[in-house]
């Protein structure tokens, strides 16, 4: 046991030896650098250190920001005026009466299908077949004067003729003296009252005549009247209201009901004034409706007087809608081609605005340091967003451009076209 604590003394008295008066060579033993002071340090270090440590400015390395570049060329494309718009019925009618009475046929539902021609109401006809038969008596009778006045007519030509041969018969005789002042007097008188009779023949056949038109157009507003009994449909097209009620009074505009045309419909959009030259009658236009249904077809109508408050003109496209699936008032994104312009195709994510709002991208210039470029979309496409305003080459920041401002040094990493 003695021995044991002899050892530990012993042991105990070189590390405390070699702490306090070896300190400096355990430490560097143990990997550490010996702490001097302030003063010593001050003492031993080289005058040159104050003049290697401070770096230069001129050597200084700068730091570049890291961002992925797509370098773009720019390509033709089929240029587009871009519009939000709705479907519109290529006609609408409201069907209305023209004449008074009650309705006598079962109404029409509405979603209907209807002809051209097709009845819609029907209308009870009351006195009118009556009316009819009498306009058609009056007719006849009035006919039958005709021949009447005729003849008087041709009774008085003649009674005229035979009285102008006997003044002349009795102006001859006086004049070889065979005959009396009286007699050519009387006979001058004759021509005169055979004249007068002509005159009343003639107004009678006249009056007769006049009777007749008169007698005509009495038949002809009475069957007139009796066609309006039968309300019609217009064109081909669908009922958008339920018909008259059956016993339901309609008086002269009356709602019957209201019928659309749905085949051809009409996309409908307003063009700004920036973009009305760029759009011709018969050009293509396309549209993809709400439902997600793509459809396109000619520009029919381009309006030529803006509209007084949003200062657009009204453009009009006819589409083929032979199953009627197009409805009226669908909301659409149309596109009217509007010829080949040159275009660069970005993705979307690379679209980025600065401090005054401005939609652009961020480029990489011959510094390698990021500029803003402004730029106006033409066309969104699937596979990205066609975007004027860049020159012919560019080297177009994807991924990194929100990091970055006008003139900040980046380091570019090139993306494939195809990722």
């Amino acid at each position: 046991m003695r021995i044991v604590s002899i050892l530990t003394a012993v042991i105990v008295s070189a590390v405390l030896f070699l702490l306090v008066m070896e300190r400096d060579r355990v430490l560097s033993f143990a990997g550490r650098d010996a702490v001097t002071s302030p003063e010593s340090d001050a003492q031993n270090k080289p005058a040159t250190d104050t003049a290697t440590t401070a770096p230069s400015s001129e050597t200084e390395t700068v730091k570049r920001v890291s961002v992925v570049v797509r370098s773009s060329v720019a390509q033709p494309v089929e240029g587009a005026v871009l519009l939000r718009g709705r479907t519109e019925a290529a006609r609408q009618v409201e069907v209305r009466a023209e004449t008074s009475g009650t309705v006598i046929s079962d109404p029409l539902r509405k979603g209907a299908f209807v002809k051209a021609g097709q009845p819609l109401c029907e209308i009870d006809p009351g006195i009118r077949p009556a009316s009819l038969s009498e306009a058609e008596a009056r007719l006849a009778e009035a006919k039958t004067r005709v021949p009447e006045s005729e003849a008087r007519l041709d009774e008085a030509m003649a009674r005229l003729e035979e009285a102008e041969i006997n003044d002349r018969a009795a102006l001859r005789l006086k004049e070889d003296g065979f005959a009396t002042e009286t007699r050519v007097a009387a006979t001058t008188a004759a021509v005169s009252a055979a004249k007068a009779s002509v005159q009343s023949a003639k107004s009678g056949l006249d009056s007769a005549r006049s009777g007749i038109r008169s007698a005509e157009a009495a038949v002809a507003t009475v069957k007139k009247d009796i066609e309006r009994l039968t309300i019609k449909a217009p064109f081909e097209g669908l009922l958008e209201t339920d018909g008259a009620e059956l016993g339901s009074l309609l008086q002269p505009g009356g709602l019957c009901a209201v019928v659309i045309q749905l085949d051809p419909i009409k996309l409908v959009g307003f063009v700004p004034e920036t973009d009305v030259d760029k759009v011709t009658l018969g050009t293509i236009a396309g549209a993809r409706l709400a439902s997600g249904r793509v459809v396109q077809g000619p520009v029919t109508f381009l309006g030529r007087a803006a509209d007084p408050t949003t200062r657009t003109f009204r453009v009009e496209a006819d589409i083929v809608n032979v199953d009627l699936a197009i409805r009226d008032g669908q909301t659409a994104e149309i596109s009217i081609s509007s010829g080949d312009t040159v275009a660069h195709l970005l993705p979307q994510s690379s679209m980025t605005l600065d401090d005054d709002g401005q939609i652009g991208v961020r480029v990489v210039d011959t510094d390698s340091r990021a500029q803003f470029v402004p730029v106006a979309v033409i066309r969104d496409t699937a596979k990205g967003i066609w975007v004027t305003g860049l020159p012919e080459t560019a080297e177009v920041i994807v991924v990194g451009q929100e990091f970055v401002t006008d003139g900040v040094p980046v380091k570019a990493s090139y993306q494939e076209l195809g990722q």
